[in-house]
């Protein structure tokens, strides 16, 4: 049986190696834009040069798993179609792109590797004093804000996005704003209505929609709001946001064949985030495991039960959850948050590589 899967991120990379140990006879091809594997969620601090994010994919894929490196054009039909004009047929497949980043011109994207290493060697060179823009006051604004704060206290660092922080309880809130402060954050409350960079440059002039016009030495675009257009491409039945529309078993509606798991899944309920991602890689990659053996298909459901935000190396937020992701008023800061965060995050890889849940 030829199971094809395309995107090696966190939820692909754990599909292949559960499927390798699961699916006796399963022959997998893993087709991946990049040769690693890169931790996404530690892509704040490849920026702030506090970690390197990328291993590569020898290391993370079972041996038996063959690596094909290169463009997905498109999938259906039993076959995967590659940008360079080849193909590879499937008895099933799964799509595990990920999402991605659309910056606004002027900025660079830190949602994703070569982003993240434009990025870093534009801090690099940033001397003592620049002026650090990051625009987007979700999770990747906030932790990038304080990583690159933290790495470099010499710049100057604010973050700007319409409610940073709003997903976050009052409490937790208040801290959130707290542990920014105290790493010399400057937080705005706004939106950013265009980006005048200078000569193509990732420096020039950050407008504000209440008419403000500040001035950037880097601007960093930190909203991950979008996914690949492959499924659009391949006339899969998707979203208004572009993702996969699945099945309770996590099969797309349009072919039963295809599996579609992680940001670039429909899946009710679901944010982007591998905290979703890799319970339903592995729910995913469990049913084609029933199906081989006849067996009868498991929906998928999780509850979720926090939320993780890292400031820095020294500090954190965690929030509690209901099951259905709305928030309590209980979260945890501090030591214990970050011991929570990082904990978290090693479990993330190491469930992709060793393709097993460890959470």
């Amino acid at each position: 049986m030829q199971v094809v899967v395309v995107g090696s991120g966190y939820s692909g990379t754990l599909v292949a190696n559960r499927i390798d140990r699961t699916v006796q006879d399963a022959r997998i091809t893993v087709i991946n834009p990049r040769p690693d594997f890169v931790e996404r969620v530690r892509l704040h601090q490849q920026i702030a040069g506090t970690y390197s994010a990328a291993t590569p994919l020898a290391q993370v894929l079972r041996e038996a798993i063959t690596v094909r490196v290169g463009a997905v054009d498109k999938i259906g039909d039993g076959a995967v179609a590659l940008a360079d004009g080849g193909r590879i047929d499937f008895d099933y497949a799964f799509v595990a792109v990920g999402s991605t980043v659309v910056p606004m011109p002027g900025t660079v994207a830190v949602g994703t590797w070569e982003g993240a290493q434009q990025a870093r060697a534009v801090l690099t060179d940033l001397p003592g004093g620049g002026r650090v823009t990051v625009i987007g006051g979700g999770p990747t604004g906030i932790e990038t804000a304080a990583e690159i704060a933290e790495a470099r206290p010499d710049l100057r660092v604010r973050l700007i996005g319409s409610a940073v922080g709003g997903g976050l309880s009052a409490g937790a809130h208040r801290r959130l704003r707290t542990g920014l402060e105290r790493l010399t954050v400057e937080i705005i409350d706004d939106e950013v209505t265009e980006v005048v960079s200078d000569a193509g440059q990732f420096a020039g002039v950050v407008r504000l929609r209440s008419g403000a016009d500040l001035g950037s030495d880097l601007t960093l675009w930190a909203i991950v709001a979008d996914v690949p257009d492959l499924a659009v491409r391949s006339g899969l039945a998707v979203d208004a946001r572009g993702r996969v529309v699945v099945d309770e078993f996590l099969r797309s509606t349009s072919d039963a064949r295809i599996f579609a798991v992680g940001d670039c899944a429909a899946v009710p309920g679901a944010r982007f985030a591998c905290y979703t991602a890799l319970p339903q890689a592995i729910h995913a990659a469990d049913n084609l495991a029933r199906l081989c053996k006849g067996r009868k298909l498991k929906p998928h459901s999780f509850p979720y039960w926090n939320r993780g935000i890292s400031l820095g190396r020294r500090d954190a937020i965690t929030q509690f959850t209901h099951a259905d992701d709305s928030v309590r008023r209980a979260y945890l800061a501090g030591r214990g948050a970050v011991a929570l965060k990082e904990m978290g995050t090693h479990s993330a890889f190491s469930s992709a590589r060793a393709g097993v849940s460890r959470f």
